[in-house]
């Protein structure tokens, strides 16, 4: 979409995909982005380091911090790209539900 800058990609590796889930890992170099997408599948993610997200939303663009170790999850119908917004490479576990 024109409103989003072209950025480098995240690179998402699949790590399980059968009839319950989908476990993917993505990695982010710094100012790496999903590119804007729609969850399909509710899904829980889980950092494998620090993340600092951008997140580019449809009602507009916020910061969140996320420890290492922690975890969050949302409904299916989350649209946004996430952007590392940190100086340091970050990695998370997402964990779709089917």
């Amino acid at each position: 979409m024109s409103q989003y800058k072209a950025r480098p990609p995240a690179i998402s590796t699949i790590l399980v995909d059968d009839a319950v889930v989908r476990i993917t890992r993505w990695d982010f170099e710094p100012g790496a982005d999903t590119g804007h997408h729609v969850h399909g599948l509710g899904y829980v993610v889980v950092p494998m380091t620090d993340c600092r997200f951008l997140l580019e939303e449809p009602g507009g663009e916020r910061r969140v911090d996320i420890a290492k170790g922690a975890a969050y999850r949302r409904e299916a119908g989350m649209e946004h790209n996430v952007v590392n917004a940190g100086p340091e490479p970050m990695s998370f576990i997402e964990i779709e539900y089917k």
